[in-house]
């Protein structure tokens, strides 16, 4: 299985790494795929100057239905609902956005903040509340203002009780353009998430169960808020995809059948071209891929294959006249602009992330808990199941701030390592820097740029980045439910 681990691009074929640790490999025996080993860089002077995007969102309930919920209406929430679910901004590169927030959710129901998911923008733009800004009350506006420094596929979503927003639906993707070397024969977003939908609505979006262990699921899976779509796309062509797993729990393990696929990028930055086997994504985490598009009428699917079967998320339908591409040799996309971390002279910081004496009494009594998890004041729960390095994030809520997980020299380069010793998976998510995945005692890695990397159980894995953005950056788990039950920290960079 092609997932981080096991590929070392430009080289040889894989090694037999482990699929994080959770399923045997599937191995590629072939060397060189592509024509493009390394990346281009981004031609000076790329992306219009001085061009100011506005965009005006009212984050508001509204009672409707998506068609993944077979006619049951629900209590979503949108930012915007002349968009259907999820809005999109598009940017290019060099493009200022101001996005003016206005927080109609009524009192008593939401505070908000928006972050910027993958940006690596000013701290003050990060939307943590009270680390980085007071929340938007009930009727109040906010206005965000930053220039994305990088291209790619990001979202964004709140950071005040973040598994009901995300839960209603309160998502939206962000892709700024002028990455590509040539044109693809499409673009085509692909956003999954499960919804937790009975009978008269929506179910409790978290529970002690799921907080404790890998999260509480949904019941339905969709893709754009579509059980399994038929996507129309140019037949025979190089067409990319863009993926992004806005869901709060699942880790799905992407594949495509019926058509060759390759990896172009990982969390938005622009990686050489490799063959797609599978990847494993957790919440959060994004993968753009190039397909060659079915011939006129025939179908490719999207799967996941972390599953006892093989579960269809898309099917991808060739339409049009037949394309003639010639053998498929995806094109790459431009070099990220991220600074390389020095390995040489990096200050290494461990991390631990690890269950609380209340996490592991929870453990033990699955089967036993209350339905629901009460949420307390100020965006978090009254109860920690989690801890990074034995501390969980306090439960009295933003407002109070514990002392920072570590304090960063600006400008050094550092390498976390992140060591999981909890029996769940854990999606590592650090605010405003974009590190490298290096190193893994689970087997070999994929080196490639991201912002959230899985680590399993047992495993102990590398990031290195340059602690060059200053501010107060947080650094958690995205599976929501714990990270709002204590597996959430801080650092400082100063």
């Amino acid at each position: 299985m092609l997932t981080r681990r096991g590929f070392t691009f430009g080289f040889g074929a894989l090694a037999g790494a482990g699929a994080i640790g959770l399923a045997a490999p599937r191995v590629i025996g072939r060397a060189a795929a592509y024509s493009a080993t390394e990346l281009p860089a981004r031609p000076a002077g790329a992306g219009p100057e001085g061009r100011t995007v506005e965009v005006a969102f009212d984050a508001a309930p509204y009672r409707g239905t998506l068609p993944a919920f077979g006619g049951v209406e629900a209590d979503l929430w949108s930012f915007d609902r002349a968009q259907p679910f999820p809005p999109v901004i598009r940017l290019r590169i060099g493009d200022t956005l101001v996005a003016r927030v206005r927080n109609r959710i009524p009192v008593g129901q939401e505070e908000l903040t928006i972050h910027w998911h993958g940006i690596r923008l000013p701290n003050a733009e990060d939307g943590v509340p009270y680390l980085t800004q007071p929340p938007i009350a009930p009727g109040a506006d906010y206005t965000y203002r930053f220039t994305p420094p990088d291209t790619g596929t990001y979202w964004f979503h709140t950071h005040c009780n973040t598994v009901e927003s995300i839960g209603r639906g309160l998502v939206g993707i962000l892709i700024v353009e002028g990455d590509e070397t040539r044109p693809y024969d499409g673009d085509h977003l692909l956003v999954l998430k499960d919804w937790r939908i009975g009978p008269d609505g929506f179910l409790p979006f978290m529970t002690d169960e799921g907080a404790a262990t890998s999260g509480t699921f949904g019941t339905v899976r969709a893709v754009n808020g579509v059980t399994n779509p038929e996507i129309a796309v140019a037949a025979g062509g190089d067409v990319r995809l863009r993926i992004v797993n806005v869901d709060p729990t699942r880790v799905p393990d992407i594949g495509v059948e019926g058509a060759e696929a390759a990896v172009i990028a990982v969390d938005g930055a622009g990686i050489p071209p490799f063959p797609l086997k599978s990847w494993r994504m957790g919440p959060a985490m994004r993968l753009d891929l190039v397909v060659r598009a079915p011939k006129p009428g025939e179908v490719a699917r999207i799967v996941d294959y972390f599953a006892p079967q093989p579960v269809e998320l898309a099917r991808l339908v060739g339409t049009g006249p037949m394309l003639e591409r010639g053998a498929f040799d995806p094109a790459p996309l431009v070099k990220p602009v991220i600074p390389e971390p020095n390995l040489a002279d990096a200050v290494r910081l461990p991390f631990v992330f690890s269950a609380t004496a209340a996490g592991r009494a929870a453990v033990d009594a699955v089967g036993d808990l209350p339905e629901g998890v009460p949420i307390g004041p100020l965006c978090l729960t009254e109860r920690t199941f989690w801890a990074i390095n034995k501390a969980p994030w306090p439960n009295k809520g933003h407002a109070v701030l514990p002392p920072p997980l570590a304090v960063l020299e600006r400008g050094r380069s550092y390498v976390f390592e992140l060591r999981n010793v909890t029996p769940r998976i854990h999606p590592i998510h650090i605010h405003g820097h974009t590190f490298r995945v290096v190193k893994s005692n689970d087997g070999p890695v994929v080196p490639h740029f991201a912002d959230t990397v899985l680590v399993a159980p047992k495993e102990r894995l590398e990031v290195a980045f340059v602690a060059d953005n200053p501010g107060d950056w947080m650094f958690h788990c995205h599976i929501i439910e714990h990270q709002e039950t204590g597996m959430m920290g801080y650092v400082k960079v100063a």
